[in-house]
C-alpha cells in the first residue's frame, strides 16, 4: 500500500513538472526555428537572436524594464523592511490594524483596480499640485513600488517574527545602539528573506503589464507592454528568442540566489555555534 501511494505521488509530481516546464522547452526549441511561422518547423537557425539584438525598440524596452525593476525592488525592500519592523516590534499602537491592512491591501486587490486607482491619483496630483506633469518611468516606479512593497513586507515579516530577539537584546545590553544592533545583528539574520523579497519584487515588476499600461506614458514602454503589443500583430520567433533569454537569465539568478542563501545560512549557523 505504501509503494502504491509512493508511485502515485511520484506520478503526480512528474506530471506537474511536465505541465509546467514542457511549454518552456518547446518555446526554447522553436526559438531556433528557421521559419517565420511559429508553429511550423523549418530547420535549425539562430538568425532570430541576431535580429533580436538588432531591434533597437525591443532592446530599449529590455533595458528600461531592467532598470525599473532594479529601482522598484530596492525601494520595495527598504520600505518593506521598515514596515516589518513596525509590525513585529511595535505591536501596541492604535492604528496597527489599519496600518497592516493598508500594507497588505495590494495583495488582494486586482491589478486593474490598482492601476486605475494609481492613474486617478496621478491625474488628481497633476491638476492640484502640478506634479507629475507627464506619466512615465517615475509614475510606473511609484505604482510598482506600492505593489511590490506588500509582497516584500510579508516575506520579511515572516522571517523577522521567527528571529530569536535575545541576540539583539544582548547586543543592546553590551552598549550597542538600536541602529547598530539592527545593522550588525538583525539584518544579517534576516538577509535571506531580504534577498528573497528583492528577487520576488524584481520579478513582479519585470512581469507586470496591467498596472504599467495604466500609468505609463510616451517613451516609457516596458518590455511586457512591448511584447504584448507585438503579439497582437502576430508572434514571430524573435519573441521566442527573447523569452528564451529571459528564462535562462531568471534561472541563472535563481540558482545563484539559492547558493547565496545557502551560504549565508551556513555561515550564520557556524557563527552561532561558535558563540
Amino acid at each position: 500500500m505504501t509503494g502504491a501511494r509512493f508511485s502515485f505521488s511520484k506520478c503526480v509530481f512528474w506530471l506537474g513538472i511536465t505541465f509546467l516546464y514542457l511549454p518552456m522547452i518547446i518555446l526554447i526549441v522553436f526559438s531556433f526555428n528557421e521559419s517565420r511561422l511559429v508553429t511550423v518547423w523549418g530547420g535549425f537557425s539562430g538568425k532570430w537572436y541576431v535580429e533580436l539584438f538588432q531591434d533597437q525598440q525591443i532592446m530599449s524596452a529590455v533595458l528600461r524594464s531592467l532598470e525599473l525593476a532594479f529601482y522598484t525592488s530596492t525601494a520595495a525592500v527598504i520600505l518593506g523592511t521598515m514596515a516589518s519592523v513596525v509590525l513585529v516590534r511595535f505591536t501596541r499602537f492604535r492604528t496597527r490594524t489599519l496600518f497592516s491592512g493598508m500594507i497588505t491591501a495590494p495583495l488582494v486587490m486586482p491589478d486593474v483596480i490598482i492601476g486605475l486607482s494609481m492613474l486617478l491619483l496621478f491625474v488628481a496630483m497633476s491638476q492640484y499640485l502640478g506634479w507629475p506633469q507627464t506619466r512615465g518611468m517615475m509614475t510606473i516606479w511609484i505604482a510598482h513600488t506600492t505593489l511590490c512593497m506588500a509582497y516584500a513586507t510579508v516575506v520579511i515579516t515572516s522571517r523577522l517574527t521567527e528571529m530569536d530577539r535575545s541576540i539583539e537584546e544582548a547586543a543592546l545590553d553590551l552598549g550597542a545602539s538600536q541602529l547598530k544592533a539592527f545593522m550588525q545583528i538583525t539584518l544579517p539574520i534576516i538577509a535571506p528573506a531580504v534577498v528573497s523579497a528583492w528577487l520576488l519584487s524584481f520579478t513582479i515588476s519585470l512581469d507586470d503589464v496591467v498596472i504599467a499600461s495604466f500609468v505609463t506614458g510616451p517613451g516609457a514602454t516596458t518590455l511586457p507592454i512591448e511584447v504584448f503589443s507585438s503579439v497582437r500583430l502576430g508572434v514571430t520567433p524573435k519573441i521566442n528568442a527573447l523569452a528564451t533569454l529571459i528564462i535562462l537569465t531568471v534561472s541563472s539568478v535563481a540558482v545563484a540566489s539559492w547558493f547565496l542563501t545557502r551560504r549565508l545560512n551556513t555561515r550564520l549557523s557556524l557563527q552561532l555555534a561558535q558563540k
